[in-house]
């Protein structure tokens, strides 16, 4: 997404339901059979319209995408700002984020790919690491707060992106086997569960003589059904565990209407790139091992193109039978699971707040509704805008509000999932009265990071191992003279004389019984453990 131009189609008639209805009906869901949080164990597999883990139980993937590897970057965007990356992943898993969502070009994978744009002073620990060194890290920690990850091709080359998998420089071939490379890299690590084969294929080409992606036309060249069969087998041949994730296109033909030609019956129903799926019922994608299959949509607001259904005058009552006729079949119909790979808005026209707050509503609530992916995190898409603010470390609470009653959290995320978008970790007022204390104890490990002459970086996690919550929380250590504090991340952390106080931030002033916090930091002077470590005054 971020940098797609207009893309409308021709809508042809649909039954919609009475006019005035301003929330769109649920997809229908039967209660919760899964634990409140998590992504379930081991590898995850599909059962019907279900995603489920290793035991047999419904997973509901709820996650955000982190841009930046598939541009001239070749890595995350907004490692160049004043918040560690490792902060950032911490606060999408505290919102509720359970998946993340890594767009990549292949050009990061080639050998000799350098990543730019990183600030070397907030994150020492990248420096000199490839693209694919820095997404190694990212995936691990990831993994470490219980999330999963989708690894998503987003273009052949950073220079853009391409209507079909291949382009006259990036042959299907190289698709594939970087596809392979990567399915062997991270075998055997369940954090990652699946590719996303490619990332919105789309009509080229006006009909008859369309070059686009088409889906059933059967033309090897151009039939993204077929390609996508190529690709995933490979890919499952390698990595027999993985879920294959597949984009719909943009028109079946592959080619675009002549809206010209005064002749309705050669004008195609179209939707948005990569949103329709509305012919993989009639074709559906054939994997070589059984229920790996995920189907992805991706669906927008006007803020990236206005698409003759917002106009509609029965709008938002329309839009349940548009979704269900692009894709949202589908999943009704027991076909296979749906996980949003895209959707996003700046929510600056009042009608996306209808479409964003319908559009959840047909996903359903609960572990079975249909998984998501949400774009993005990052403040600089420039036709959605993010989650994150231009910070990258505070949030745009009216799109967080939206989309946290439909948030299923990460085991081992931490924190609450109600955060507010105003202050800094560094700069937000301490508590004004004393902290309650702990009804029974708490641990206290510290893992150093990095260092380099004159600093270093690390992280202290304390773990409330008490028999209620800790609201708010503060933990308290000493440093030795000398070490003096640079810059920390998830509290609000200061340094008197010698002792370090990070105090629980608003967006996460709650402890609970058995959860941690992990306190991020950069310091100056020789590195140092921190010693008497407390929580809101017991000693760990």
């Amino acid at each position: 997404m971020h940098r797609r131009t207009a893309l409308g189609g021709a809508l042809t008639a649909l039954a919609t339901a009475a006019a005035g209805v301003l929330v769109a009906a649920a997809v229908s869901t039967t209660p919760a059979a899964a634990a409140a949080g998590g992504t379930g164990t081991g590898y995850l597999h599909t059962s019907g319209n279900k995603i489920v883990d290793s035991t047999g139980a419904t997973v509901r993937l709820t996650g955000i995408n982190w841009f930046g590897m598939e541009t001239d970057n070749k890595t995350f965007h907004g490692l160049w700002s004043s918040n560690p990356w490792r902060g950032q992943l911490d606060t999408m898993a505290r919102l509720g984020y359970n998946t993340l969502r890594i767009p990549y070009s292949n050009d990061a994978l080639k050998s000799g790919a350098t990543a730019t744009g990183i600030n070397d002073f907030v994150n020492p620990d990248l420096i000199g690491l490839s693209p694919l060194q820095i997404l190694d890290k990212v995936i691990d920690y990831a993994g470490s707060k219980g999330m999963r990850v989708i690894l998503d091709r987003h273009r052949p080359t950073s220079a853009g992106q391409s209507p079909l998998w291949y382009t006259s420089t990036v042959s299907e071939a190289t698709w594939i086997n970087d596809w392979k490379m990567l399915a062997q890299r991270y075998a055997g690590n369940t954090t990652v569960i699946g590719a996303d084969l490619h990332n919105e294929p789309h009509a080229e080409g006006t009909n008859p003589a369309a070059t686009g992606a088409c889906w059933g036309c059967g033309d090897t060249a151009r039939d993204w059904r077929l390609a996508a069969e190529r690709a995933g087998n490979a890919i499952l041949g390698v990595q027999p565990n993985w879920l294959i994730f597949v984009e719909g296109v943009s028109c079946p033909s592959g080619g675009l209407s002549n809206v010209w030609d005064n002749d309705p019956s050669n004008d195609e129903d179209c939707g948005w790139w990569g949103g329709n799926l509305s012919k993989a019922g009639q074709f559906p994608v054939r994997l070589n091992v059984a229920n790996r299959l995920v189907y992805s949509p991706h669906e927008y607001a006007t803020s990236v193109y206005r698409q003759a259904w917002f106009d509609d005058p029965t709008y938002p009552a329309n839009m349940p039978a548009i979704w269900d006729k692009y894709w949202g079949y589908l999943y009704k119909q027991n076909i296979a699971p749906i996980m949003m790979g895209e959707f996003g808005t700046t929510l600056q026209d009042p009608k996306d707040k209808i479409w964003l707050q319908n559009l959840m509503a047909y996903t359903g609530t609960g572990v079975n509704g249909m998984s998501f992916t949400y774009w993005s995190w990052n403040p600089n898409s420039g036709d959605t805008g993010g989650i994150a603010n231009d910070d990258w470390t505070t949030i745009n609470q009216p799109k967080q509000d939206i989309l946290t009653p439909y948030l299923i959290p990460p085991t081992g995320g931490g924190g609450t999932t109600s955060p507010s978008p105003t202050g800094t970790p560094n700069t937000s007022p301490a508590p004004t009265t004393p902290p309650p204390p702990v009804t029974g104890g708490c641990t206290a490990t510290y893992k150093q990071i990095n260092s380099w002459a004159g600093g270093f970086q690390g992280e202290l996690t304390v773990k409330n191992t008490g028999t209620a919550a800790v609201n708010p929380w503060s933990a308290t250590w000493t440093w030795p003279s000398g070490v003096t504090l640079a810059s920390g991340w998830n509290a609000t952390v200061t340094q008197s004389g010698t002792t370090v106080t990070a105090a629980a931030p608003a967006w996460a002033s709650s402890l609970a019984a058995g959860a941690s916090v992990t306190v991020g930091f950069t310091a100056n002077g020789t590195a140092a453990a921190p010693a008497t470590a407390k929580l809101n005054g017991t000693a760990c």
